[in-house]
């Protein structure tokens, strides 16, 4: 809901009382004292006098850092840009350091002791975190751990048809599950690594990787399979790519798949957009489609800032 009213307010500055009630609201997760490596960050459900806070995940601390950076590049927002750096430490802190793992370095996907995954959501938007920190500080040391994340992810998750399978164990067990998000997301690494270095090596792999998840997802008709929350963050990592080649293909192809869901999946009644048979919806599905249809309304010159 927070990034919805971000992609509305780029378009329309009437929704940033939005981003400043949301983002306020965001704060009531901030963990100050840290977790296991002791650096704050956001935890997974409220803290104190709100809840008793939760596991923290670096995924979900990397989503709020890139909204913080788009928020910063649209605005120029000082603070924003603080807290993404803030959200980078503790990233990097989750790097896994113990060589004596199998497919030893990457990300975890979360400090819980239930799990000790590595996954591509944890490493790729880290990279792509570290690439616009890089981008807007000018500093190496971030486009370094950027490198760091996106090889380690190239070497264990990505598969020989390009797409990027889900996540891996100490053990070097690779859960293969395709989810949509984890191939826009390489994307726009891919894209944000030719601006950084002018190595065209790096477009021609966006284009490749775009390319097969465009073929698996719409070709093949696979994406409605997919969560609508997982989709918005696939199609934006395709409009940065498309903000660098001048293409439209993959334009389009949001347009008509928001235009799908508008017309088959949304109660004219309500506005609201149902997935499931049970006639619910969820809050994360309505933000997802308002963020769909946000950016559809941008125009090309703001595709550059997103993730």
């Amino acid at each position: 809901m927070h990034v919805a009213a971000l992609d509305l307010a780029a378009v329309d500055s009437r929704y940033a009382a939005e981003v400043a009630q949301r983002a306020k609201a965001q704060e009531h997760y901030w963990n100050a004292v840290g977790g296991t490596t002791e650096l704050p960050g956001y935890d997974s459900y409220p803290r104190a006098p709100y809840g008793s806070g939760g596991d923290m995940f670096y995924d979900d601390n990397e989503w709020v850092g890139l909204a913080k950076v788009q928020l910063h590049l649209q605005t120029g927002d000082s603070a924003a840009l603080a807290r993404a750096k803030e959200i980078f430490d503790l990233v990097r802190s989750g790097w896994d350091t113990d060589s004596t793992h199998a497919a030893p370095g990457g990300v975890f996907w979360t400090q819980a002791n239930w799990s000790q995954d590595r996954n591509t959501v944890s490493n790729m938007p880290g990279a792509q975190l570290a690439l616009r920190l890089h981008q807007i500080t000018g500093e190496d040391g971030y486009l370094d751990w950027a490198r760091r994340f996106y090889d380690w992810t190239n070497t264990y998750l990505q598969s020989p048809g390009a797409l990027y399978w889900d996540h891996l164990d100490l053990k070097g067990t690779v859960e293969k599950t395709i989810w949509s998000y984890n191939q826009g997301v390489p994307v726009g690494v891919n894209v944000l690594l030719y601006k950084a270095t002018h190595d065209r090596t790096y477009l021609r792999r966006a284009e490749r990787i775009a390319q097969a998840a465009y073929a698996y997802y719409v070709t093949q008709g696979r994406l409605f399979t997919q969560p609508v929350y997982f989709n918005s963050i696939f199609f934006k990592n395709l409009l940065l790519l498309e903000s660098v080649t001048g293409d439209g293909k993959y334009h389009q192809a949001m347009a008509d798949y928001a235009d799908e869901l508008w017309s088959t999946m949304r109660d004219p009644g309500t506005g609201l957009v149902h997935f499931d048979s049970s006639g619910g919806t969820e809050a994360i599905q309505q933000a997802a489609f308002a963020q769909l249809y946000a950016v559809l309304a941008w125009p090309r010159g703001l595709w550059p800032t997103l993730y």
